[in-house]
């Protein structure tokens, strides 16, 4: 496909487009990012450059080509079976990959897409239907009563807690959480949050997607058609099959405790059964452990009492007892990236100073 043209059939908000021109003129009347985006996908570079997320390191640009852009667009369009003529809604900012990543499906594969503000509550107000939309979990969260207004949902840009979890398991939206990073332009792998067939559910990988491990257990993707190279990641896995995984947690999150190596991910989803508050596991230096596994919670009204939440976890059967917080420390506010990822090592430094 030829990026300076769009897909006949698409709309923005509604209407159509006999030219480029055409659409970046009204563009330029609602949404400023949406027109710089677009300015950037037609003209003759063949790459845009986006920024990372910067929730594992510094914010990055990086150069991402047109052509794996739209392939990775036909990819999801193809596993979702999201033709043309499909509804969907962009409530995520378009500064970044997501929400550029929904222009470029809308453009491609000829979908009728809607732009909102990207608010915590995008669906108020709302009074359409839409086929497909993506989020991230703090808008999913504020959107439960309003979500069958969505039939199929993809959540990233963060862990999708096991209370929410449950609270989405009986609606009739199609949720999926997604694994990817800007550097593979967005998800190469989605898995379901609701309407199980077995359970657990995994990780599987789009179409054109091949997994491995490496020797740290850390996953490998060859995805040619969005990423020129290989990929490897910091992400330890367990591969279930050719084109399914588990995901575990964060390599250079690990923490070894007394020669015992805890991930912070698998114990944060033992804990979210019984912590309300966003909070994150995270390994402080210790003289006799090496590292000792502390608790960070946000509480912003100053209401948690450290004792008692001590108390409640230590009565959590699911949790082994090197699992188990040596320390709990209360932070008012988590430091967080511009797409409201938490910032770990800078909200610990908190504590640590």
């Amino acid at each position: 496909m030829d990026f300076k043209k769009t897909h006949p059939r698409f709309k923005l908000n509604g209407n159509n487009f006999q030219t480029k021109h055409e659409l970046l003129e009204y563009a330029d009347q609602f949404s400023s990012s949406v027109k710089a985006f677009l300015e950037d996908w037609f003209n003759d570079d063949a790459f845009v450059i986006v920024q990372t997320s910067g929730s594992t390191g510094k914010p990055k640009p990086i150069k991402l080509q047109k052509d794996h852009m739209i392939n990775s667009a036909k990819a999801t369009g193809e596993f979702f079976s999201l033709k043309e003529n499909t509804t969907a809604l962009l409530c995520m900012s378009s500064e970044y990959i997501a929400g550029k990543m929904m222009l470029v499906r809308a453009m491609v594969l000829g979908w009728n897409i809607d732009v909102v503000e990207p608010v915590s509550n995008p669906l108020k107000g709302v009074d359409k239907n839409y086929d497909f939309s993506a989020m991230v979990p703090m808008q999913l969260q504020n959107s439960l009563k309003e979500l069958h207004k969505v039939k199929s949902l993809i959540v990233g840009g963060g862990v999708v807690s096991e209370t929410l979890k449950q609270q989405i398991s009986d609606v009739q939206t199609k949720v999926y959480a997604t694994y990817g990073m800007t550097e593979t332009i967005t998800h190469i792998a989605v898995k379901k949050l609701n309407h199980f067939n077995t359970v657990p559910a995994f990780y599987k990988i789009l179409p054109n997607v091949d997994i491995s491990v490496d020797s740290r257990g850390c996953l490998i993707i060859n995805a040619s058609k969005v990423a020129k190279d290989l990929v490897v990641t910091n992400d330890v896995v367990q591969l279930v099959s050719e084109n399914e995984f588990e995901w575990l947690g964060r390599y250079d999150n690990v923490i070894n405790s007394g020669g015992i190596k805890l991930h912070p991910e698998k114990i944060e989803h033992k804990l979210s059964k019984v912590i309300q508050n966003r909070f994150f596991v995270a390994g402080i230096t210790d003289e006799l452990l090496g590292e000792k596994l502390v608790l960070i919670i946000e509480d912003k009204k100053g209401e948690i009492n450290v004792e008692k939440m001590l108390n409640v976890i230590s009565k959590n059967k699911g949790l082994t007892k090197y699992e188990i917080p040596k320390e709990v420390f209360l932070v008012e506010k988590f430091i967080e990236t511009e797409t409201k990822k938490i910032q770990r090592s800078k909200t610990l430094d908190l504590i640590i100073k």
